[in-house]
């Protein structure tokens, strides 16, 4: 395998001199084409046109090869004596030692206007490359974004296949989850030793190479020796000469110099670390929710127990003030078992997901239990309903989509002045059932219409007046999402009133299927 690298390295170099010699000798037939056909007896200068053009294509070395082939060709075929590179007349010897002097000035500009030019171009290529880097780094919101945004930045940089791990603990799970494959044994060993606590200071600028099973040479250290949150970086070489690899090592320490010191510039640390903290804050509380949610709802059931139960008690029958305590508690304690439930499933939706039932169900059933469990939310308002008797069955998982709407019509009583309409309507249209709650209440603006969907979101306006947590749309938009359906918002402004829209895919398929379960 080193033999085979070797001659096609060697191929390589010497295939511009090759080129070189075709061209000067395509320049001489036409040369002494010319002279033959007009008579001509000098048409030496031509061979600068072999030197321009390897100069410019080839390089430095190329063009004085040319040169030198021009010197000899001229030699052979133009100063007398011809086909002899013997030349009498002095003067043709001062041409020639002209011709050469030019042809080495020339070869020498053509080839710093070619290596600007490179310059030039690697310059752009570099820059478009920065900016692509720049407009990853502003659109990455957590830790992997940004990791893969290195990752690819070095790929382009060193040309070469780059792994970037935040940390080796994980190196193993992480190789098999992002490149679709397992890094070698070898390889995962020195990433855990790169990553060990004191090795980047013994590492510093020295790349440690990896020889693994295949023979492939895989360079392992970290991206920056005094950044660690940058992470550890695995760079496959492929199958290199012994050669190469000591030019491949500082070709690599260069670019993850230049490529520190541009993350440095981007502040892409500090974007790391507030990352991992949002999502360590994020996994805390979703704990602490859990948790404390758990924990509430089993007091608050002998809560809701005991005050129904003092509710009915015959001793409260002529204590109006006694009776009406004893609602305040049942109603408070049910607003703090809604409460509660939302944060459940605020939980359940982060952690695990919405996996529905799906079942064929009414939508007029649907929406007259999301009411009645509403009732007294909704008992202030003038219900004004709009549901055909003709709607088709749709197939969906009926308690997400009644826990859905119980959302939107606790939202539409909330912030709906007593007294107010709020209509309630369903129509099938274009294999579509459209579900609608429109009320007459606060409305939106339309600074508050794209975040009323976000966790925790309550807007400005009427945060102090209502109570609630700011999760109710934002569960009841997973929850229609998880059966495939979509839901909208929309308001004329502020105190024009809101309608809430909830989009549910009829499934073809899933109608064939009952149409033949009937036909059986």
């Amino acid at each position: 395998m080193p033999d085979t690298v070797k001659f096609a390295g060697l191929r390589k170099e010497l295939r511009p001199l090759l080129l070189t010699t075709l061209l000067v000798v395509a320049i001489s037939v036409v040369i002494l084409g010319v002279v033959w056909t007009t008579g001509l007896t000098r048409g030496s200068v031509l061979y600068l046109v072999p030197v321009i053009i390897a100069a410019t294509r080839w390089g430095i070395v190329s063009s004085l090869y040319a040169a030198a082939a021009g010197v000899l060709c001229s030699a052979f075929f133009f100063f007398p004596p011809l086909y002899s590179f013997r030349i009498r007349d002095p003067q043709e010897f001062i041409n020639l030692i002209l011709f050469v002097f030019v042809a080495i000035l020339v070869s020498q500009l053509a080839a710093r206007l070619k290596g600007q030019l490179e310059i030039s171009r690697q310059r752009e290529i570099d820059m478009r490359d920065l900016y692509a880097f720049s407009r990853r780094l502003a659109v990455a919101f957590d830790v992997p974004d940004i990791q893969a945004a290195i990752e690819n930045h070095l790929t382009a940089a060193i040309q070469r296949r780059v792994v970037l791990f935040a940390n080796a603990r994980d190196a193993a799970a992480a190789a098999s989850q992002r490149t679709g494959n397992t890094l070698p044994p070898h390889v995962l060993a020195q990433i855990a030793a790169t990553d060990r606590p004191g090795s980047a200071r013994d590492i510093g600028l020295t790349v440690a190479s990896v020889t693994a099973t295949n023979g492939d040479i895989w360079l392992v250290r970290p991206v920056s020796p005094k950044s660690p949150e940058f992470g550890v970086v695995a760079i496959n070489l492929g199958q290199p000469s012994k050669d190469d690899i000591d030019d491949m090592r500082v070709r690599v320490d260069n670019v993850l110099a230049d490529a520190t010191a541009t993350l440095e510039r981007l502040g892409v640390a500090q974007a790391i670390n507030e990352a991992r903290m949002r999502s360590q804050t994020d996994e805390l509380r979703e704990a602490l929710i859990g948790s404390v949610s758990h924990e509430l709802r089993t007091p608050l059931a002998s809560i809701l127990g005991a005050a129904t139960v003092l509710s009915s008690a015959p001793a409260l029958a002529g204590e109006p003030k006694l009776q009406a305590l004893v609602a305040d508690v049942r109603t408070e304690a049910e607003r703090l078992n809604d409460d509660i439930q939302n944060l459940i499933d605020a939980t359940q939706i982060s952690s695990n997901g919405v996996r529905p039932s799906l079942e064929w169900a009414d939508p007029r059933d649907i929406l007259d239990s999301a009411m009645e469990r509403c009732r007294k939310r909704l008992a202030d308002h003038k219900l004004v309903l709009n549901l055909p008797h003709d709607l088709p069955l749709i197939h969906v998982d009926p308690v997400l989509v009644k826990r859905a709407l119980v959302q939107i019509f606790d939202n539409a009583g909330k912030y709906s002045p007593p007294g107010t309409a709020i209509t309630i309507a369903a129509r099938a249209r274009d294999g579509h059932m459209i579900m609608s709650v429109s009320d007459e209440g606060a409305g939106l603006t339309a600074a508050e219409q794209p975040h009323i969907w976000d966790r925790f979101a309550r807007g400005e306006r009427m945060a102090a007046a209502t109570s609630g947590s700011g999760l109710g749309l934002w569960i009841a938009r997973s929850f229609i999402a998880a059966n495939g359906g979509e839901m909208n918002a929309v308001s004329d402004g502020p105190g024009k009133g809101t309608t809430m829209a909830i989009d549910l895919p009829v499934a073809q398929a899933a109608v064939h299927s009952m149409e033949s379960d009937s036909d059986e």
